[in-house]
Parts: structure tokens; C-alpha cells; sequence
């Protein structure tokens, strides 16, 4: 069984199935909140590991190779398609359990969520003692205007009593980042070939004929030998051929590096916030109660005047 101490070998890790077959690559682990052992692992499959299927981990076996779990690579592709974000209700676990035909405890009902490398947890309900309902936790009999255990009026008729005063809570957004794997990118060098074009000048030898006339100066060879004879001269002639030859030379490095783009991405949900409403309230705040004060003022000061007015007419 895998320990949560060889927790941080499994992610990131290559899973196999119980064939050696490659699945994919470990992505999260999601413990039991009951016995804090590994529960389930999401495994990243796919081109550019798109697609992330969860496998039980609770029999596998950790090897310096990889992760091998116990089902085939079949089964984890056909496995049902669940969000990895938040917890597992009992109805997809349950859909796990019997896609992998594997018994599940029934006494408990298993959530998931992904709280660091992601939790399982067990969903309780608390009960009052039997025949216990709310009222008998408050006491019967008793009005608005008893002091409760606290010294205060009233009393919260929705659960226990508890003070004179609720509290209003409002849900807030935290938005953060989270490092994802989105793609890869390859560098891969192949060999083509090409016809490459190239003039290079030749020179050869041409066979031409000199004529001389008989001079003093050659006439000593041309009287040497026979008078009339049959005579022949050979040269040998050359010409210069391209030659090719190849080499291959280093040209250029080249390498993959990965730079950091930031981008503005906006982010929406919907939150929820606790307001106050009141019933059977008489009177007005203390807002509105200044404002009637002002507005009293100008009417007597109004009257005031028309009594003044109507003073001045009867003169």
C-alpha cells in the first residue's frame, strides 16, 4: 500500500497498468479524511495529457519505473468523465467504484476534494440525542421577553439560543493562479536532401599548328635528316575535370527556451451575501429619525409665517 510519505513520487510520475502498458502521468492524489491513506489518483492521458480520468491508487505499487495501478489501460479511458475540481459527491464515487468494479464502503459517504493534493472526506451529519428536537434544546413555554441563558431578551427560534444579535457573513472572491501543464513543445532535426548548383571554370588543352619559314637560324634542323621521308609527331593533350568532394560543418546551434507572457484574464462568479429583514418593527431608525426632525422644524417655521401673514391681512 502507498504511505502519504511516498506521496511526492507519485505525482508527476509514469502510471502503468497491471499489463505494463503506459496509461499516463500522475497529476493529483486524493487521500481518505477517515484513514488519511491514498484514495484515488487523476492521471493525465491524451495528446499533450488534454484528458485527466481518475484510477484507484488504494492497491497499486510505487517501483522505481512508475506508478502501477491495478486496472488496464482499457478501463481508465473508458472511465467516467469527472471534474478534478472540488469533491467528488457520493453518486460519482459510487459511478467509480462501479465502473472499476470495486466494493465501497456503505456505511460512509465519500466526498473528494482537492485541499493541497486533495482530500476524501467523509460527510457527517450531527443529530440531537433521540426524541431531541429544537424546541426541547430551547425550553418551551418561554416569550420574547425572558432573559435567555446569556442575560439577553429574546430567543433565536431558528436553533439554540444564543445572543441578542446575528451575524450577517458574505462570501468573497480569492482569486489566484495555479501552474498547469497546457502543451509541448518538440525539437526535432531530420535530414533532406537537395540539388546544389555550382560553376567552376575548366581549362583544357587544343592542338594548333605553327608555321615557320626557313631562316638562317633553323635552317641547320630543317637540313637534318633525309631529304624526302615519311615522319610523324604525337602530343599528348590534357584537359581538367570538376571534382567534388563533401564535408559536413557545424553551421548553427539551436535550442528550445520558453519565456513568460502575462496576460490579463478576467474571472466571474457569482458570491452570495446575508441581509437583514424585519418584521413587526414599529417606529423608525435612527437615520430616519433625524431626518423627521428636520422636516418638523420647516413646517413649524411654515406655520409660523402664516400666522404672521394672516396677522398683517386682518390689520
Amino acid at each position: 500500500m502507498i504511505g502519504t510519505d511516498s506521496l511526492n513520487r507519485v505525482i508527476g510520475n509514469t502510471v502503468y497498468d497491471n499489463d505494463g502498458d503506459k496509461i499516463g502521468t500522475a497529476s493529483e492524489v486524493f487521500l481518505d479524511d477517515q484513514t488519511g491513506n491514498p484514495e484515488w489518483v487523476t492521471v493525465k492521458t491524451g495528446l499533450f495529457g488534454s484528458k485527466e480520468s481518475f484510477v484507484p491508487i488504494r492497491d497499486a505499487d510505487l517501483t522505481d519505473d512508475g506508478l502501477r495501478v491495478p486496472v488496464s489501460k482499457a478501463a481508465v479511458k473508458d472511465a467516467p468523465r469527472i471534474d478534478t475540481e472540488g469533491h467528488l459527491s457520493p453518486e460519482e464515487e459510487t459511478q467509480l467504484y462501479r465502473h472499476y468494479s470495486m466494493g465501497s464502503d456503505t456505511t460512509n459517504t465519500m466526498t473528494t476534494g482537492t485541499a493541497g493534493m486533495g482530500t476524501t472526506g467523509r460527510t457527517e451529519t450531527t443529530e440531537f440525542s433521540s426524541g431531541r428536537t429544537d424546541t426541547d434544546r430551547m425550553g418551551t413555554g418561554r416569550s420574547d421577553t425572558d432573559l435567555n441563558t446569556h442575560g439577553t431578551k429574546g430567543h433565536d427560534t431558528s436553533g439554540p439560543t444564543t445572543d441578542d444579535a446575528m451575524t450577517l457573513s458574505e462570501e468573497r472572491l480569492q482569486v489566484g493562479t495555479q501552474q498547469t501543464e497546457v502543451g509541448r513543445a518538440r525539437l526535432r532535426k531530420y535530414v533532406v536532401s537537395e540539388n546544389v548548383t555550382q560553376t567552376v571554370p575548366v581549362s583544357r588543352e587544343e592542338v594548333r599548328i605553327e608555321r615557320e619559314p626557313i631562316t638562317d637560324a633553323n635552317r641547320g634542323a630543317a637540313y637534318d635528316g633525309p631529304a624526302i621521308s615519311e615522319e610523324e609527331h604525337e602530343v599528348t593533350l590534357h584537359a581538367e575535370r570538376p571534382v567534388v568532394a563533401k564535408e559536413a560543418v557545424p553551421v548553427e546551434r539551436v535550442r528550445l527556451d520558453t519565456q513568460t507572457v502575462t496576460d490579463q484574464e478576467t474571472v466571474s462568479e457569482t458570491v452570495r451575501k446575508e441581509q437583514v429583514d424585519t418584521d413587526g418593527i414599529q417606529g423608525t431608525g435612527m437615520q430616519q429619525g433625524t431626518t423627521g426632525e428636520k422636516r418638523g422644524f420647516v413646517d413649524k417655521a411654515k406655520d409660523a409665517l402664516d400666522r404672521d401673514n394672516d396677522g398683517k391681512v386682518g390689520r
